[in-house]
């Protein structure tokens, strides 16, 4: 008596069970992916088909139902990470709205500073210095103010610039350079500067937003260090 099971699962052995909906072949490999519904499909068939004399066992049914509930969590995975991606990219898009026009504080040299108010900024001192003071650069080069802050101890130090020059003239506002340094015995050492800075746009994509600074450039959000309003 010939079995019509042998046949199904003849067929089936000869398949591997793939994510995809369509079917392929390579004269280099003895198999061809099967989708989800063609497998489901052979699968049917076998058990509507086998001979009654010689069912199938029990071990090789398993493991072709594992086959398939292996490629069903495969879709379903697929499914939530791409929900979370979406959702990850919304999330970023309602943040970027909501930065720009704000005042962030970032690592910087060079900030756009309205010389009609005072302009507040820090610096970062590694070890106490008996002589800190901060340079104020024009847009040439040219040394235009100095801020001295005589001695200080190590931290995080704030200093305020009044936007004016050496003889107390006020200057027009635009992108100044702050060059912060700290007087030791064996010389005077740059310090790094934290500047305030208007966000004026934001660009999504890659890993995590990126800050269009007005007088600064792109800069990305994980360099904040202070959002403001």
């Amino acid at each position: 008596m010939s079995s019509v099971s042998g046949v199904a699962g003849s067929v089936l052995d000869k398949y591997s069970i793939t994510n995809t909906s369509g079917s392929s072949s390579n004269s280099a490999q003895s198999t061809s992916d099967l989708g989800k519904d063609q497998f489901l499909n052979l699968l049917v068939a076998q058990l509507n088909n086998q001979n009654p004399l010689e069912p199938q066992g029990n071990g090789e049914f398993i493991a072709q139902l594992a086959q398939f509930s292996q490629v069903e969590g495969i879709q379903e995975l697929n499914s939530t990470v791409g929900n979370i991606l979406s959702n990850y990219q919304s999330s970023q898009a309602l943040q970027a709205s909501s930065m720009v026009g704000r005042k962030v504080i970032v690592p910087a040299e060079q900030a756009l500073v309205d010389t009609s108010e005072s302009f507040k900024a820090s610096l970062i001192l590694p070890t106490s210095s008996a002589n800190v003071y901060v340079n104020v650069l024009d847009s040439a080069g040219a040394t235009v103010s100095r801020v001295n802050l005589g001695a200080q101890e190590a931290g995080q130090i704030s200093f305020i610039w009044d936007g004016k020059d050496a003889s107390g003239n006020t200057l027009p506002p635009a992108t100044y350079t702050f060059k912060a340094e700290a007087s030791y015995a064996d010389g005077s050492k740059g310090l790094y500067t934290l500047l305030p800075a208007n966000v004026d746009s934001v660009t999504l994509g890659g890993s995590e937003l990126v800050l269009n600074l007005a007088g600064i450039g792109s800069v990305p959000l994980s360099q904040v260090q202070v959002i403001g309003q």
